[in-house]
This record gives structure tokens, sequence and C-alpha cells, in this order.
């Protein structure tokens, strides 16, 4: 992913926006594979949520700081996992609304079992089950971020 991404952003000074808190691990591993690394590569992140314990509550908080100048830039949203598409469906849009010059989306995980929108993301590490799953940056109110692999919640946790 990290090559393609490179190849595809190369020229044009790409903003790499990580959304808080679940993407923080994969979007410095997915920075760290850009090669070669597109000159004028700038990182910065948004805070975004939509989950209440293991369901999506339907609606999305987001907060774009003020520091965030998407204006004329090309822009890549990484997302840890793309589920229903309401996230990523509205940080693309309030991204392309700030005057990016465009926004591509690159998510780890991919479970379109569970899409209620028309999100489809640009770049996918891995399709995922329609399971609650953790690590590598998820979690469950909190816990089992640090956690260095993706794994299955069990729902006797949160039942």
């Amino acid at each position: 992913m990290g090559r393609q991404v490179a190849a595809d952003y190369s020229g044009k000074r790409p903003l790499v926006v990580g959304t808080l808190t679940g993407a923080f691990l994969f979007l410095a591993d997915l920075a760290r594979s850009l090669e070669p690394v597109p000159e004028g590569l700038e990182v910065d992140f948004v805070r975004a949520s939509s989950y209440r314990g293991t369901e999506s509550s339907g609606s999305v908080a987001l907060h774009l700081p003020d520091s965030l100048s998407v204006a004329a830039r090309h822009v890549l949203l990484v997302e840890d996992i793309v589920d229903t598409g309401r996230t990523a469906r509205r940080l693309t849009a309030a991204l392309a609304g700030a005057g990016a010059a465009s926004v591509r989306l690159a998510t780890l995980l991919d479970k379109p079992s569970r899409r209620v929108v028309d999100c489809t993301p640009d770049y996918t590490g891995f399709e995922c089950p329609d399971e609650f799953v953790v690590g590598y940056g998820m979690d469950f109110n909190g816990l089992y971020r640090s956690l260095p692999y993706v794994g299955v919640l069990r729902p006797s946790v949160y039942s």
C-alpha cells in the first residue's frame, strides 16, 4: 500500500491526515512505508467519534484543529476501520469543503457488510468480517489499543 500511495502522490505535496485515536498506529506504519517519500509530505490529525461501546451511534462528532490547513492540498485521510462509512464520508466531505484539492481514503480494515452510506476506500489493507475488533490502535471503551495485533473481542466482554 505504501508504494502505491507514494506513486499516486508523487509531486503533489500530500497531507496525510489520521483519524484519532484509532488510526495512529496504522498511520505511523503507513507513513514509514511510503517509498519513495513524496516531496512535501506532511502529517496531521483530526478527531472523530461515532461509537458508544460496540455500537455505532449513528451520529459523528468531528473536531478539525484550527492548525489543519487543507486548502489546495492533496489529502490522504487515514482510518483504522471503515464500518458503516458515516465517519469516513463525513470527514472526506469536511476536508473537501475546507478546500482540499483532492481527498482519498486509506483504511487498515474495511467492513463493507456493515456499510449504510456510500463510501469506498481508495486503499484497503484487509477486508474485515462483521466482528468487533480491537488492537493495533482500535479499542473498546479505551481498552486494548496497545495490542500489537488485531483481534476479535469476545462478546462476553461487552455483553
